[in-house]
């Protein structure tokens, strides 16, 4: 699950992580009253007013902004406020701001001797290891630095079940060219933001950029957090944070009815039980000369209410051209799926795009025969490569 900015702060400052202080605002009045608070707690009278998406690159996209007075941070507010911005990472339809974050100025005025770094923390899954990954090129898009410049980029792994270790913690410190109280900053910087990391369950946390203030302080200006959804059960204050408005509406619907459901952009809509055969189906659409326009998982029960949920979500997809359903029948009979089947295309009514349905297992002879005296456009299968045929047909 992603996190806004202000969330991910939250997070890693009940570990000792210091961070930018911040209020987060939904109007304009909410971002001028944030400011003046600020200005109590921490005595800032520069403000920086920061769009909270789930999305980076939102300082080149205009979501980022500085302001030097109570009137510039209303301004920039509500200039941001209600904004589409569109960056690489929200595809060319952006996203809408709906809050922004109004932080302190951690950049001292007159201060030169500041710098930025890049420190994340995520899951090596090859080496079955934690890993803190830091540059000393910080505040820039971090897939450029390791593209020109990879001898800037360090690794640290981490044994999760030790857990970080102080010399490791000094090792970060000691390639960051850092010395003195800033070096001691940095690894108790370091090893907060590791045991964030593994104390929130996060499959990422991203600081970038980590700044060392001008009298030594290191600071987290920015945050990306993403928690591993297998986790939330055992955080229930984290799951409260979710924001939907951020999530694609079909998935959100989806994840509601019980349903593991992925948009992508290709034409053939899929409805498989099984997350193996999900990623099998996917690579025959696209070996018989189609692209998946989805990854949807209706699992072991796939009964009448769920396929025809399933349906209806993949027909909001107006790029859907033909639809893929394979069922396994194992937990569940093939022709109880050919039921629910038949009976959703009923409910829903005429459907327009070609539907190619291969059944297999228990009771997968009697599931074809159904659906082919069911009088329904719905074209049956057993074999993949007979589906595989079909999909093929369907685009002739």
């Amino acid at each position: 699950m992603n996190l806004h900015e202000y969330q991910g702060k939250e997070l890693i400052s009940r570990f000792g992580v210091r961070i930018q202080q911040g209020i987060v605002a939904k109007t304009v009045d909410e971002a001028v009253a944030a400011a003046k608070k600020l200005h109590e707690d921490t005595g800032t009278s520069i403000w920086v007013v920061k769009a909270q998406i789930h999305a980076g690159g939102r300082g080149k996209a205009g979501g980022v902004k500085v302001a030097k007075s109570l009137e510039e941070v209303a301004e920039k507010a509500g200039a941001i406020l209600g904004a589409t911005l569109v960056t690489p990472q929200t595809g060319a339809q952006g996203k809408l701001v709906n809050q922004v974050l109004i932080a302190q100025d951690v950049y001292y005025p007159g201060a030169e001797d500041t710098k930025e770094f890049y420190v994340s923390v995520l899951l090596d899954r090859e080496k079955s290891r934690n890993v803190i990954v830091y540059s000393t090129e910080g505040g820039m898009d971090i897939e450029e630095v390791a593209d020109k410049t990879p001898h800037l980029i360090h690794k640290e792994w981490i044994d999760p079940a030790v857990g970080i270790m102080p010399f490791q913690a000094r090792k970060v410190a000691f390639n960051l060219g850092l010395s003195g109280e800033s070096f001691k900053e940095m690894t108790r910087f370091v090893t907060s933001l590791y045991n964030a990391f593994t104390g929130n369950d996060c499959s990422l946390l991203e600081i970038n950029p980590v700044l060392k203030a001008s009298d030594g302080k290191i600071i987290a200006v920015d945050t990306k957090c993403v928690v591993d959804n297998n986790a939330l059960g055992r955080h229930a204050d984290i799951a409260a944070m979710r924001d939907l408005t951020e999530e694609d509406p079909t998935e959100v619907e989806a994840g509601e009815a019980g349903l593991n459901f992925v948009k992508l952009d290709g034409n053939v809509g899929c409805m498989v039980n099984g997350a193996g055969l999900a990623m099998a189906t996917m690579d025959i659409i696209k070996l018989s000369g189609g692209n998946p326009a989805n990854f949807l998982d209706v699992g072991g029960t796939a009964d009448a209410q769920r396929v025809e949920t399933a349906f209806k979500i993949i027909l909001k997809d107006p790029e859907v051209k033909a639809i893929l359903v394979n069922i396994f029948g194992g937990i569940v009979r093939c022709d109880r799926v050919a039921q629910g089947i038949i009976d959703a295309y009923k409910n829903i009514g005429e459907i327009s795009v070609p539907i190619i349905v291969r059944l297999q297992g228990t009771n997968a002879e009697e599931a074809k025969q159904m659906i082919d005296e069911s009088g329904l456009k719905v074209k049956s299968a057993i074999l993949l490569k007979e589906a595989a045929a079909l999909v093929q047909e369907a685009f002739a």
